[in-house]
């Protein structure tokens, strides 16, 4: 089945079709959830969250948009609500917690030597995104990992398409400029 008619289903109350959404996107959604908070207690909370008001709220989707832009939009807002009840700082400055392990797993690779270089540099690239203010994390988890299309990035996040490229921009600056500065300068 595709997503529209799932969606389709769950408007007129179908809950298989809830069943069928979140099998398609739970790893997706709690992956986006924890790259924002970086707490994995608080992303499985967001993400119940996340499901119960899309099932509330599935009567006010337009149609006409796309799902995956309104679903993840929906998941945003909670995400940012949450951070900004919880965190008294403002979201736009960096965080000194430590990075997920989940995180710093390393892909298998053909020897034991290449997995530890690979965890090795999934791990600093993974301190460098945790190490950015939440709207650039936010960004690169949208494109990169959940390989959205720059216009769809504009319709979850809410802003012009300009806005999303500027912030994607400064994100990859500011990763570029933390590995030439803290990693290759021998500060690791």
């Amino acid at each position: 089945m595709t997503v529209e008619s799932d969606v389709s289903r769950l408007r007129r109350g179908d809950p298989e079709a809830l069943a069928a959404l979140l099998e398609r996107y739970q790893n997706r959604l709690y992956r986006y959830l924890l790259r924002l908070v970086r707490e994995p207690a608080t992303a499985e909370d967001l993400f119940q969250q996340t499901w119960l008001r899309v099932a509330e709220n599935i009567r006010r989707y337009d149609p006409a948009r796309s799902f995956e832009a309104w679903f993840f939009s929906v998941a945003r807002n909670l995400a940012i609500d949450h951070l900004r009840r919880y965190r008294p700082e403002s979201l736009d400055e960096t965080d000194s917690s430590e990075v997920p392990r989940e995180w710093l797993l390393a892909a298998p690779g053909p020897s034991a030597l290449e997995r530890v270089l690979a965890g090795e540099r999934a791990g600093r690239l993974a301190e460098a995104v945790a190490g950015l203010p939440v709207i650039y994390r936010d960004v690169l988890a949208l494109r990169f990992e959940e390989e959205m299309k720059l216009e769809e990035i504009a319709g979850v996040l809410d802003v012009p398409l300009s806005t999303v490229k500027t912030r994607l921009g400064r994100a990859l600056e500011g990763l570029r400029h933390k590995i030439e500065t803290e990693w290759r300068g021998g500060r690791r």
